[in-house]
This record gives C-alpha cells, structure tokens and sequence, in this order.
C-alpha cells in the first residue's frame, strides 16, 4: 500500500483527510503518531518540519505532503475516485476553495487556539487571545448560517472538500461554542452530515479517545462513552 496518512483520532485536520480517504474509498495505511515519545517525535518531523499533523506519505511517488487542503488536492490528482472534491469547472472550484480557506482560517484554527489555551499552564494562558478566537468563531458560524441557508452542502449540492473541511470543527465546536439554538441551518447540516459514511467512520475512529478531549465533559451526551 503506498499511501500512509500520519495521524491522531482526535485531530480535527485529520478527520478532514479521513473523510476524502474515505469518500472515495481509497486505500491507505494510518499511522497513529505520538509526539509525546521522542524518538517518534524526532522521526515525524522529518515528514513534517513543523510538527503538524497529519502528514500524507506516498511511498510509490516519493513523496510527503503537508497541509490537509493540498492533501485532498493531491489525492484527486494522483490517486482520483469517483467523488471529485475539487470541481474541475474553474468557478466552482474557486468557490470550493474559497470555503475551505473560510473554515479553516476562521472556523478551525481559532478553535484550535481556544483547545491550545487549555493545555497551557496557569499564568500562561492568553485570555484576549482566547476572546478574540471566540468573536471569530462567532463570525464564522453567521456567515456559514446564512450560506447554509441556500443549500445542501456548503458550496451547493455536491460534497466537497469545503464539506471535509467543515464537518470536524463543528463536530467539537458543540463543545467549546455550541451553536444548535442559535444556528439552525448549521445544525440541520450537522445532522445531515453525521449520517454521511465518510464522516460515521472518522468519528467513529475518534469515539475512544474523546475522553481526552479538554472539553469532552460539555459534548452532547450521545457522543459520550
């Protein structure tokens, strides 16, 4: 098997590759990394300088690629399945991209700060940082509210990586910044893509390790052990 996807269960951006993986059926090896460990932390940054996760190791093509997005891109250009993520129709595909780069800048990252924040120790953690990611999140979550309004999938009617890109964080945003009674359109979506097999199956990989969660005790309680 020539493709590894470098991962943890809980990481958000890895559940984003997981649900491409997924979709399209295409086979790959996960490899579970502990940076706690030295020696497997010293090993992955080889593959990934900056210590993020996940990393996409193609061993047929020689190649290690970084950064969720261009994985999935990567991943529709050499290894294609019957889902295509990326629309091939110039505009489409700018509007997938577009969203993409909305989740992530303003959807996952900040969310990532606000779970960072409380691995930090007391007199080092970042209260205005923290508020900051909360009122960009908040933003967010509107302008995803009102584009959900019109439609299936983020971009329309067809899934897309703007749909891999969304599905994780909201998945722990419940937790952190819940927003089923004040966003309908994002919850009704929520539940719509709960059912949707690529995303079943990530969560499903994610469910024995949630109890690690920082903010697992506020997850609604059907995703609870």
């Amino acid at each position: 098997m020539s493709l590894i996807l470098h991962l943890h269960p809980l990481s958000s951006f890895c559940h984003k590759v997981l649900m491409a993986l997924y979709e399209n059926g295409t086979p790959f090896e996960p490899c579970t990394v502990n940076m706690m460990e030295p020696q497997a932390r010293a090993a992955y940054l080889n593959l990934s300088p900056f210590g993020k996760i996940p990393a996409l190791e193609d061993t047929a093509r020689g190649r290690v690629v970084n950064e969720a997005s261009i994985m999935i891109e990567y991943l529709q250009q050499h290894y294609p399945g019957p889902a295509k993520l990326i629309p091939n129709e110039a505009d489409a595909a700018l509007n997938v991209r577009l969203w993409d780069r909305i989740v992530d800048t303003y959807l996952h990252y900040p969310m990532q700060r606000i779970v960072g924040d409380t691995l930090r120790p007391e007199g080092q953690r970042d209260p205005r940082g923290v508020e900051e990611a909360r009122a960009t999140i908040a933003t967010a979550l509107d302008q995803i509210e009102r584009q959900l309004a019109h439609h299936s999938f983020l971009t329309g009617d067809q899934f897309s990586l703007a749909d891999c890109a969304a599905m994780p964080p909201l998945f722990y945003l419940q937790a952190i910044a819940p927003y089923a009674a004040s966003h309908p359109n994002i919850s009704a979506y929520f539940e719509r893509m709960l059912e949707r097999p690529c995303y079943a199956r990530a969560l499903d990989g994610a469910k024995p390790f949630l109890k690690y969660f920082p903010f697992a005790d506020a997850l609604p309680s059907r995703f609870k052990a």
